[in-house]
């Protein structure tokens, strides 16, 4: 699954600065799953080793996470559930390339916003991560 409909493209809203933007000013709201998910994209996008096809993905679903206009409007309840699921449909399609690197990096930024305990919120993702990876 990625988040592109036949005439939209939204890897070209990705940007790493409006990617950190998003993230800090909208991570709390958002919550910890969403910020958890959107970080494994990003660290695994950086990653030299992960393919153009798979960091097509990514750019894909991390751009319609920044991209101030969509289907639910991130300030209403229940805002960020398209976000999610488009971050969650591309962390699942490029799985294979989200290492331990990436998932320490993604919960030591989870310990710095959200604090130690936050990282119990991550774990259902991992688990989630690991089950699909093994099929």
């Amino acid at each position: 699954m990625t988040t592109k409909t036949p005439d939209r493209d939204y890897s070209k809203h990705f940007s790493e600065n409006s990617f950190w933007k998003k993230v800090k000013k909208f991570g709390k709201k958002a919550g910890v799953s969403v910020v958890y998910v959107s970080l494994l994209l990003f660290y695994t996008l950086k990653k030299p080793t992960t393919p153009a096809w798979a960091k097509t993905v990514i750019l894909s679903a991390l751009g319609y996470f920044i991209l101030p206009l969509d289907l639910l409007p991130d300030l209403l309840p229940g805002g960020y559930t398209d976000d999610f699921s488009g971050l969650f449909g591309a962390l699942v399609t490029v799985a294979m390339f989200i290492d331990e690197g990436s998932k320490n990096q993604a919960k030591e930024r989870i310990k710095i916003w959200f604090g130690e305990d936050a990282i119990i919120d991550v774990k259902a993702v991992d688990e989630k991560l690991d089950r699909d990876h093994k099929s």
